[in-house]
């Protein structure tokens, strides 16, 4: 059974794979490229909310975990696809890749967000956006995508659009730590609902989705109400000074993108995990909190699969 302090989750098995990675027992696997995508509207109460996925209760991983819909890099991210916005070359500058990675991470956050809302940032033009993405054609398109039948170039290509990477802005990144045994590098990315559109849960993942203010999320995980991982809590609390969408996307330019990795070290016969620049969820776990199970490791971040939500996959 997994554990949680407030609303932090870890899976019981932390310690020991902490502890084994420590004593040169344990070889890292290694990350798999993963995006995720916070998806932003105004509310009438003020500043904007944020679109979010609670994973299946019934799920072995971070059930009941919120996240934010997302997942891994599909090796058919690679292929040529329209495009519209900032170029390969000046994503890779930001993001600190080479151009063809920089494709394939950007086309997974657009391709995921469709994929597991519903929401497609395309339009037939480098200045329009598809007003709406409801109806069977659409659905078979998405179920298509979903069943990797169809590749995300192909799907626009069909359809006459073109990728908006103006829609996104990069806003952080993190690694899932060392001693998980899936391990995923996601970038966070922000993303104003298109006008017109309308998010839904098409995630086989999860139970339910809420827009919610991010004050008021971070809330209901501070009160141990709202199950949520370190990447998703921090990201969170990250969007709480803007007034709105938009404010939130021109402040995207000068987020942080240094990978963020826990560390877990022994100190005594105590395991320390701590995410650098995070502090608060530097943890501390004893032997008999790890026999017992009792809170104290953290959370994985990320997706949990290509399908999953980031996380809503993971994160």
């Amino acid at each position: 059974m997994s554990s949680t302090t407030n609303g932090q989750w870890y899976p019981p098995e932390w310690p020991d794979r902490i502890r084994a990675l420590a004593n040169g027992e344990l070889t890292p696997a290694e990350p798999r490229r993963a995006a995720t995508v916070l998806l932003l509207r105004d509310s009438a109460a003020g500043g904007p909310a944020v679109h979010m996925l609670r994973r299946r209760a019934s799920m072995a991983f971070a059930g009941g975990a919120y996240a934010y819909p997302g997942g891994s890099v599909d090796p058919r991210d690679e292929r040529p696809v329209a495009w519209a916005g900032p170029s390969r070359a000046q994503w890779a500058v930001r993001m600190g890749v080479d151009p063809a990675t920089a494709q394939t991470i950007v086309c997974a956050a657009v391709r995921e967000t469709f994929e597991e809302a519903g929401v497609l940032l395309a339009g037939a033009s480098a200045d329009t956006v598809v007003a709406d993405t409801t109806g069977e054609d659409w659905e078979a398109d998405r179920a298509a995508l979903v069943a990797h039948e169809l590749s995300f170039a192909d799907f626009l290509g069909r359809r006459g659009l073109v990728l908006r990477s103006d829609l996104l802005g990069a806003w952080a990144r993190w690694i899932t730590p060392e001693f998980e045994p899936r391990r995923y590098d996601t970038w966070f990315f922000v993303a104003a609902l298109p006008e017109g559109q309308r998010t839904r849960n098409a995630s086989t993942e999860a139970d339910r989705t809420v827009w919610i203010r991010p004050a008021e999320a971070a809330a209901g995980y501070d009160r141990g109400e709202l199950l949520m991982m370190p990447p998703t809590i921090a990201t969170l609390r990250g969007l709480q000074p803007y007034a709105s969408a938009a404010d939130a996307l021109a402040a995207a330019e000068a987020q942080d993108l240094t990978p963020v990795l826990a560390r877990a070290r022994l100190v005594g016969g105590e395991i320390e995990l701590s995410w650098p620049g995070h502090d608060e969820f530097t943890k501390h776990i004893t032997r008999t909190d790890a026999d017992t199970g009792a809170p104290g490791g953290g959370e994985p971040d990320g997706p949990t699969d290509s399908a999953g939500p980031s996380g809503g996959t993971s994160t």
